[in-house]
């Protein structure tokens, strides 16, 4: 008993992790401190990105975690979530929800105490837009669910900009729109795989109620939208040559990948695109920091 303790207590910290889904966490975070790089105009303080990064993970973390919860019924239908911890039994529901309620209740005081309260107020916001609208509503109800549902998912550059200036201008409003319109295609793009998942489960994910044609026609027209939006940022926030080069390059080959998802609309080219839209929003954000630093350095 006692050599099957350390296992167990592995496997249940391990089940709580997996709640707060990391790889979600991660994406978004990475968007996170580029916007912290550019609203300070060069590299802010140390802490203030730790503080930031895990006041926001904390958020997010609480968010994912509800978001099992309540769709844990679900879950347990679709193959790729078969083996979450609420469908396995790893995590009892009540524990689950408590978890996730006292990630939100410190991510707040945490963001609030260390970093601002503007920056707090969004974060919460961002879990109960992704709560209520998004997975109590949306998801089952709407093809539309993860176009209006992923406003969530674009909170973090706002959070990012406010920590470092207490304070939203157009800039970041625009960013929050890349991330706005770059989450549709890039979900959809997976949902292509998953789609008979989707329609097993009863969500009207779009792929799922929709020709993968007319998908393609959405994943095309939502990506030109976010390029254009790219571009907008540049002069809005005053970025150099190194992010709009880089802007004009990424979105083109992004452009470039849905265009052949619709001339040849199969799963592989789905989840080339979908794969491709990771690396995108990571060397954009990238490009977007070392930019500023390097401006910034001169």
């Amino acid at each position: 008993m006692l050599q099957q303790a350390p296992s167990t207590l592995r496997a249940r910290v391990a089940g709580y992790v997996a709640l707060t889904k990391p790889r979600i966490i991660e994406l978004l975070l990475i968007t996170t401190v580029p916007t912290q790089v550019v609203a300070a105009h060069g590299m802010p303080s140390g802490w203030l990105i730790l503080e930031t990064v895990l006041g926001g993970a904390f958020a997010a973390g609480g968010a994912n975690a509800i978001n099992m919860y309540v769709d844990r019924d679900i879950d347990a239908v679709m193959d790729r979530t078969k083996d979450r911890p609420l469908v396995t039994g790893l995590i009892k529901p009540r524990a689950a929800l408590t978890f996730a309620i006292g990630l939100e209740v410190v991510a707040f005081f945490w963001l609030w105490g260390l970093v601002n309260l503007l920056s707090a107020v969004l974060g919460v916001a961002a879990c109960l837009f992704y709560v209520f609208i998004y997975t109590l509503w949306l998801k089952r109800t709407s093809s539309h669910n993860i176009v209006i549902g992923g406003a969530a998912g674009a909170v973090p550059v706002l959070i990012g900009w406010s920590s470092v200036t207490n304070s939203l201008g157009w800039a970041p409003i625009v960013l929050f729109a890349v991330i706005f319109y770059w989450t549709p295609p890039h979900f959809w793009a997976l949902a292509v795989k998953y789609k008979d998942d989707y329609a097993s489960a009863d969500v009207p994910m779009l792929p799922s109620v929709v020709s993968l044609r007319t998908t393609a026609i959405r994943i095309l027209g939502y990506t030109i939208f976010l390029w254009a939006l790219t571009l907008v940022f540049s002069p809005v926030a005053g970025m150099g040559h190194i992010y709009l080069g880089s802007a004009i390059v990424l979105g083109a080959v992004f452009t470039w990948l849905a265009a052949k998802l619709l001339q040849d609309p199969t799963t592989k080219r789905a989840m080339q695109v979908f794969s491709y839209s990771i690396t995108y929003i990571t060397l954009l954000f990238g490009a977007m920091a070392v930019d500023q630093l390097v401006r910034n350095a001169r």
